[in-house]
């Protein structure tokens, strides 16, 4: 199922939201844990060779994206707001040469929300830009579709961790 994105002409932010047959903690975990972490990070094809997390307000995280033809793309970001099992919120300090970023656009400000849903998780992604040039460089660089990429694989992740067969 494809995650969906929620756009407003001329607005600087991306919405992303996307439903999982997971518990809330083990999807919050996925985004916290870097053997996780790595399993679905990034578009189908790229790998995570590089994959370091300090969960802690001031911290940083870095995943490097290694894509098939070799091309790495960091993704670095700092935490600003961590509630576990509920949000977390992290601005980007991304490569600049790319619009995507490695996944985390340049100067972006993003908060994950992982809602309850009863045993399933809705995961919401609100990635909010500098202006809406950024946003349309962000989409047209590849960012829907490398997140919709990537929580397929973490669908996957997720079903594996529980035992169910996909």
């Amino acid at each position: 199922m494809s995650a969906i994105a929620d756009l407003a002409p001329g607005e600087q932010i991306i919405v992303i939201s996307r439903e999982f047959d997971a518990p809330r903690a083990l999807v919050f975990e996925a985004f916290t844990d870097p053997k996780h972490l790595t399993q679905f990070w990034g578009p189908k094809g790229f790998t995570c060779p590089v994959c370091e997390v300090d969960l802690r307000v001031g911290g940083k995280f870095r995943v490097e994206m290694r894509a098939p033809d070799g091309v790495v793309y960091p993704c670095v970001g700092i935490y600003r707001e961590i509630v576990r099992p509920e949000r977390i919120v992290y601005t980007s300090t991304a490569d600049q040469g790319h619009p995507c970023g490695g996944g985390l656009p340049p100067r972006a400000i993003v908060t994950m929300t992982f809602t309850d849903l009863g045993g399933r998780t809705r995961l919401t992604i609100h990635t909010r830009l500098q202006s809406a040039a950024d946003r349309d460089a962000a989409i047209a660089g590849g960012f829907n579709e490398g997140w919709n990429d990537a929580l397929d694989k973490l669908a996957a992740s997720l079903a594996r961790r529980q035992g169910v067969l996909q």
